[in-house]
């Protein structure tokens, strides 16, 4: 797939805590000093983002890797922890994970109660399967179809909000949007023809379309672009502060490039940077 949007900035999407916790001489929480390893969330279950190797059962992905060198570069081991998407946030909230890598957009909604160091970006793609590729040829062809997305991102609200200013403004019928239990569920119902259509991130879809040969039709360009972020406590802005610390040594000496060849997913790239969340 080509490189659709220019690469965004690393966000830093931050808040003043309310108290400040202990701090070591390296920058890093001593807590977490202390415990010598950061705890990571993960939901192994989005390839090539993260997920299980079938002949080992290992974690593997983008996410893992990066994580890892993430850890390396802070001088600590890594812990990952499975957890589903919701639950992340409340493990982050009460202490029991450090940080959470499972592919998650950075949003205003979701600043409001974590701080986010984004690390690539990412935007919605509707796919079909081949078999429905002539009827649904272009974006404008989806009005009225029934598309499926994950109801735990916020792909079906953009893909509403698109079909109000697409379908809808210009007398045709709603895209009918239907939430499913994740990208998983979504590619199943298309299978088996209870959707027309489906989204998830377009990372993910050459995974796909390699996996699964001659099965997935892209249908028009992504329908926004987002960066994706990996959350932090609130609480803990020194480990925010040195986790993109790190990632910007990892894009320094091509770490970085490297793990997102090695999954080609090089138009997801995002340049560090700093940007004040509100």
């Amino acid at each position: 797939m080509k490189a659709l949007i220019a690469a965004l900035p690393v966000v830093l999407a931050c808040a003043a805590p309310s108290a400040a916790p202990a701090v070591s001489s390296a920058g890093l929480p001593a807590r977490i000093e202390q415990a010598g390893k950061l705890v990571i969330a993960t939901q192994p279950n989005y390839p090539p983002i993260a997920y299980k190797d079938l002949a080992t059962g290992k974690y593997t992905g983008l996410d893992i890797e990066l994580g890892t060198a993430i850890a390396k570069q802070l001088g600590l081991a890594v812990e990952w922890q499975e957890t589903s998407f919701v639950q992340a946030f409340s493990s982050l909230a009460t202490g029991r994970v450090d940080l959470a890598m499972i592919g998650i957009v950075d949003t205003p909604e979701r600043q409001k109660t974590v701080d986010f160091v984004d690390y690539m970006q990412s935007g919605p793609q509707f796919f079909t399967v081949q078999a429905n590729a002539a009827k649904y040829p272009d974006l404008p062809s989806l009005c009225g179809a029934r598309v499926g997305a994950s109801r735990s991102t916020n792909w079906p609200g953009l893909i509403a909000g698109w079909s109000t200013a697409n379908c809808v403004a210009n007398g045709k019928p709603p895209i009918v949007v239907r939430g499913t239990e994740g990208s998983v569920d979504a590619r199943t119902q298309l299978k088996s023809g209870r959707i027309d259509a489906a989204v998830q991130g377009y990372e993910t879809m050459p995974y796909f379309q390699e996996l699964e040969p001659r099965t997935y039709a892209m249908i028009g360009q992504p329908i926004a672009n987002q960066p994706i972020g990996i959350p932090v406590s609130k609480r803990e802005p020194q480990l925010r502060d040195a986790v993109l610390r790190a990632l910007e040594a990892l894009q320094a000496d091509g770490t970085y490039d490297r793990i997102l060849a090695k999954y080609k997913l090089q138009a997801t790239a995002a340049r560090p940077g700093l940007n004040q969340g509100k």
